[in-house]
């Protein structure tokens, strides 16, 4: 049987991958920052699936936190199949509104763990010739939307160049890049919904199912939904300047998932 970790795997898109992946038949380790949260969505996993839910509490802001999570992933007793590196955070306000500190917890989040624990996995997975990490970005990340766009499209350009580095080998890497989910994401960045349109609206349980598929196709890139893929042509042709002035706008309403 194959094991899945996932990072940020206690609210939405993470908790729609473990609940996919559960289901599929993967053990899984998750991981998070609250404990209890993390071992009831084992035990419920378990007990539905009758697969392995392993629990590892780690907060990826933290040094100790990706070490934690690196170790597991290195750890050639227990290999790891699947990675999906999904934690991350928003913060609200344009820049220079946020704290430096803030900034850089997201930085650390968004950038520097998604390539450590990246190439934790990678490395065994190169080895058995065989594996797979999918990198949870944004739409965000094609849009000129400050640091968390930014972050974002750090993702999708190390995803994306990793995978042509690493063809042939088995391992397959994919960057996921959802529109706007309804999770706790934007509650939790206190950033308020209510002028977002109906149709913006993404469901976790289907933009997963729409991931699962594109990376067994060995797509290097996912936008999983119909109407967020004609957006993002509008994007392509659209003046930088226009872009610039809507995504301010809609990043101080709401901020982008």
């Amino acid at each position: 049987m194959t094991t899945a970790l996932i990072t940020g795997a206690t609210a939405g898109i993470g908790a729609a991958f473990a609940r996919r992946l559960a289901a599929d038949g993967h053990d899984l380790v998750l991981v998070a920052r609250d404990t209890k949260r993390l071992r009831e969505q084992a035990t419920e996993l378990h007990d539905r699936h009758g697969i392995e839910a392993e629990v590892l509490t780690a907060d990826l802001a933290e040094e100790a936190g990706i070490e934690s999570v690196e170790a597991r992933l290195g750890d050639r007793r227990r290999p790891v199949d699947l990675l999906v590196n999904n934690a991350g955070f928003g913060n609200k306000g344009r820049y220079l509104e946020v704290p430096m500190a803030d900034e850089l917890r997201m930085l650390k989040v968004h950038c520097e763990a998604v390539l450590r624990l990246t190439s934790a996995a990678v490395q065994p997975m190169r080895e058995r010739g065989r594996g797979g990490v999918v990198n949870v970005a944004s739409v965000a990340a094609f849009l000129p939307r400050g640091t968390y766009g930014a972050s974002k499209a750090w993702v999708v350009q190390f995803t994306q160049g990793a995978a042509r580095d690493l063809a042939g080998t088995g391992v397959r890497l994919m960057a996921l890049c959802p529109g706007f989910v309804r999770t706790e994401f934007h509650e939790r960045a206190g950033m308020g919904t209510s002028n977002i349109p109906d149709w913006m609206w993404l469901d976790a349980d289907k933009l997963v199912a729409t991931a699962v598929s594109d990376l067994a196709r060995g797509k290097s890139l996912s936008i999983p939904d119909p109407r967020y893929k004609a957006l993002m042509g509008v994007v392509k042709l659209a003046p930088r300047g226009l872009l610039g002035g809507f995504s301010s706008r809609a990043g101080r309403k709401y901020g982008p998932n």
